[in-house]
Formats: structure tokens, sequence, C-alpha cells
């Protein structure tokens, strides 16, 4: 590589070494989205933490349907957890948590986690690589974007980055990545909005100069040069170095734990006064197609030591943060590519799957469980799969307009539609979404209210779809029993009340469908049946 071009890649996001107590550390620079937070008029300390559970992760392992369990006997009987030993969930009835779990049982008791109940999208992909470029661009599963959506959100707050940065105002880096490669979420419209430091030496060489010498010999002068270079353009070297000698932790974390190292390196940075505000962390693979449980003990096995380092990880990480005195600056978010079916197969294990359950944890976050426990069928087949029930770019929006103050009309740009706000947090910028008011309508179903309905059902050719709107802009989409959206038969603006509408399935092959009513925050889903 050229030298100008090797300097060239580095300002605008190249590779550079180094290491923060022993973990690869990848820094995004101050970025114009960054920066604009870092400047906000209100909530200019908020810290954003996500967990990215590689593989896809078997929610129906993890966050139990117990009121579902007869059905469940049948179609995963060589997996399933017995009932008898599910974690209680204080004010959910039917609902549990993987034994392996006891702190987040504790997180979820003490109000500070919210469980988001079937998050996927329409059209899922079950590719690896492509649903995890939907998870991190925010995309449709027909639309492939080149950027990220938190990229795009960085270019239309400062599109001049990266000239200026970093500066006086903001020494910091303002997210950070730990792993070996920039996050494809940070994606820009020019290139990477940030950089990736990845060297597995310590933050203490950073602290003191210390350089590892190069070899004598071919390449070594240029090996050289190379690392001065390195350190030049990794202008928050410095001051990461600093943030962590500055910082500390109060409780110790778990041993040979990836994750707990990570989130342990996250509470000592924000605790040395770092202004980043997102984190973002990852461990797996969940990708368990074989040997998922102990043939002898389903509540043992390779999902559930996965799921139990989730648990002690993130239980030991909001203990420290609460002891350092900044958990309310703190949030965190886990995600997965996809779900997995609902259906085991023959090796002990799941295969690829939809909708999935997501974990939001934190002081200022509204506990509780948003969504109800998925409708397993009676005789599910090996391409059923969990009916979605939220949108994953909802939690998005959710928590860039109600953490971060983003307005809607750039939060409408950024994530390319306008999404459903979802109540997530019990601090919010004044939207409303999240405001412990709203989850009246969030409940409906715990209220025994529903808001949509179909007759006859089940059906042969047509049916009658009743919904209930509260005003404003509805929608009615049915998905089959894979994922994939069949038909939308309402999509517009209404007045409050109720109203009918005609659907003719004559066309679909039999079989199980979920019915889908979104009205601004407000979500249902039901089962509909296709027979001859």
């Amino acid at each position: 590589m050229k030298r100008r071009n090797f300097i060239k890649s580095a300002a605008l996001g190249g590779v550079l070494p180094t290491v923060v107590n022993g973990l690869s550390l990848q820094a995004v620079a101050a970025t114009p989205m960054l920066q604009a937070l870092a400047n906000a008029a209100v909530n200019t300390d908020h810290v954003l933490v996500i967990i990215q559970m590689g593989g896809g992760n078997d929610g129906l392992n993890m966050v139990l349907p117990l009121d579902q369990y007869s059905k469940l006997s049948v179609a995963r009987a060589n997996i399933l957890v017995p009932d008898t030993k599910a974690l209680k969930l204080n004010g959910v009835t039917g609902t549990g948590l993987h034994p392996a779990m006891t702190e987040m049982q504790t997180l979820f008791n003490a109000g500070k986690l919210r469980i988001l109940q079937g998050v996927s999208y329409p059209q899922p992909d079950f590719s690896h690589f492509r649903a995890t470029d939907i998870w991190m661009t925010g995309s449709d599963s027909t639309q492939v974007l080149t950027t990220g959506w938190a990229g795009r959100y960085l270019n239309a707050e400062f599109a001049n980055y990266p000239v200026g940065y970093p500066n006086a105002t903001m020494t910091d880096p303002l997210a950070i990545q730990l792993g070996t490669v920039v996050s494809e979420t940070f994606q820009g419209p020019v290139g990477p909005m940030g950089i990736a430091l990845t060297n597995p030496t310590s933050v203490y060489n950073i602290a003191n100069n210390i350089t590892d010498p190069a070899p004598a010999g071919y390449g070594g002068h240029e090996l050289t040069f190379i690392r001065n270079v390195e350190r030049q353009a990794a202008a928050y070297s410095g001051v990461v170095s600093q943030a962590f000698l500055k910082g500390s932790n109060a409780v110790t974390y778990p041993a040979k734990s990836a994750l707990a190292a990570q989130l342990q390196l996250v509470a000592r940075l924000v605790k040395g006064g770092f202004k980043t505000r997102i984190y973002m962390v990852g461990f797996g693979s969940f990708d368990t197609h074989s040997s998922q449980v102990d043939a002898a003990d389903h509540t043992t096995g390779r999902h559930a030591a996965l799921l139990a380092e989730l648990s002690t990880s993130v239980g030991a990480f909001q203990s420290d943060i609460e002891k350092l005195g900044v958990q309310d600056r703190v949030i965190g978010m886990t995600f997965s590519e996809f779900g997995r079916r609902i259906k085991s197969n023959d090796s002990l294990g799941t295969d690829h799957g939809a909708a999935e359950p997501m974990f939001v944890f934190g002081t200022k976050v509204k506990g509780g469980m948003l969504g109800t426990n998925p409708v397993i069928p009676a005789a599910a087949t090996s391409n059923d799969n969990v009916a979605m029930q939220y949108d994953f770019r909802s939690v998005y929006a959710s928590i860039l307009q109600n953490w971060f103050c983003v307005p809607t009309a750039e939060l409408n740009t950024v994530l390319l539609k306008n999404y459903q706000s979802l109540p997530i947090l019990t601090s919010t910028c004044g939207t409303g979404a999240g405001e412990s008011g709203s989850d009246e309508y969030f409940n409906n179903v715990a209220a025994g209210k529903p808001v949509i309905s179909s007759y006859p059902n089940p059906f042969t050719s047509s049916t009658t779809i009743d919904f209930e709107t509260q005003g404003g802009h509805t929608m009615v989409q049915i998905f089959d029993a894979q994922g994939q959206i069949v038909a939308v038969p309402v999509d517009g603006f209404y007045d409050a009340g109720k109203y009918k509408v005609r659907y003719e399935g004559d066309r679909l092959p039999t079989g199980l469908y979920y019915i889908r009513l979104q009205n601004g925050a407000v979500q249902q889903v039901k089962s509909l049946v296709k027979v001859r």
C-alpha cells in the first residue's frame, strides 16, 4: 500500500491496532450523529449499549411461553425445558425465563428489564449474512442498502465528516465497538464513520507510549512506518487509555466470559468520564442446529450456557454501573439476526426462523413485557415460524427518539419510513410514546380488549376482518406461517372507530396465517386459518 493511500484510509476509517485491558477495541470516531448527541440541549449524557447475540437465538427457549406448553410439548419434545423449571416473572402470567437466566429474572422483577415479544420484519431472510445486513442497515428484506441506520443519521447531522474531527469541543470517540471491524451499523454514504482498533496489546502500552519493536530485516522499516502512522492517525487512543485509567469497576465480573469482559470495559469507560454515546459488543454463536440441549437434561447444553453468559454478564454490568453511580445514563439492548423455528429438528436443535424476543434493560427502562406470548400451532411443521408482533426498526426509532431525542422529521429520514414508537422507556423526550399512560393500549390483549378479529375463521375463500382504530394511520397485514407477507388489506388514515374489510383469500394455499393490526403505538396479532 502506498503511504498516501494508507494515510487516507486511516483518516476515513482504517483499522488501527490497539487494545484496552487485553481486548481488541474499535472506536467509531467523533462522528456527526454522536457529535450532535454530545451537544444536544437535553439528555446529553445518555448511553446505549448494544449486545449482538450472533447466530440466531432460539427465543422460545429463552422466553418460555408457558401457556403454550401443551403445543410446544408436541413441537419440540426433544429440547423443551420443563415448565416446572421456568423462572417466574412478577406481574406476568403464563411467561417465564430459561432457568439459566436468574440475573435477568432479578432485573425483570425489579422493573429494570423490558421483554419485547415477536420482533422481526416482513419477509424475513434466513441467511446469517443477509439477515445481519438487514438488522444493521435497517432495510426492508427486498432492499439492499450500503449505509447503516446510524450511519445515515450521522450523515444527516454532519455531512462534512470527517473534516474537522476530532476537535476541541469533542475529543472523545463517540461510539465504540468491541471486536475486529467497524459495524455496518455505522457505515455512512461515503465510507465508515469511524475507525477500528484491533491489536491484542494492553491499553497500558498506549498510556505509557510503549510500542512493540518491529522485526529487523525485510519489511521492518515499513512496519515501523505503518505503526507510526497508526499512532498519529489513532487520535482517540490517548483519550481511550486516559478514561480507562481514570475509570474503575465496583463488582467482580464472571471469569472466562468474552461478553463479561467487554461489558466490564464499557462500565469502566463510562465511569472514566467518556462522552461516548453508543457501545456495541457481541458474543455467540447461537446457531444451534444440533446439540442445543443435553439429551438427559434439557435445562443444560450449548444454548443454556450462552443464556447463562448473557444473564450473568448483564447482571454484573447493571450492578456495576449502579454501584458506580452512572446507572441513569445507561440502557442496554440485545438482538440476534433472527430467531429459530417453532418445531425442533432430530439433532436436538432448531433451524433458522423469524421473530424473536429482545431485551432492553436499565433503570430508565419501563419494566415488564411488551406484546404477548407467540401463538403455537397445534401441529407445527418444520416451516412454521413465530409471528411478528413488532418491527425491529420500531425499537430503533423508539430509542433514538426517546433516549437520544432525535426529532421526528429527521428520524423518518434516517429510518426511511415512519415506524411506530413503543413504550420502552420511563424517561422520554416529551413525545409521549414512552410514557406510562400508553401502556394501557399496548396491553390491550391482557386488558381483554381485542382490536382485530375475522369471521369466518377458519375460512375457505373469503373472510371479513373487523378492526378498531384510535384514528390516524392504520395498517392490517396478513402473514403466512413462514413470516412472509401475503396481503395488506388496510393501509391508510382513518377516523377513530370500528371498521370492516372483506378479504378474498381464495388463491391462498390452505394453512395457518396471521393477521396483524398496527395503529400508531398499538399492535395486535391473531391467527387465521385457511381450509379447503
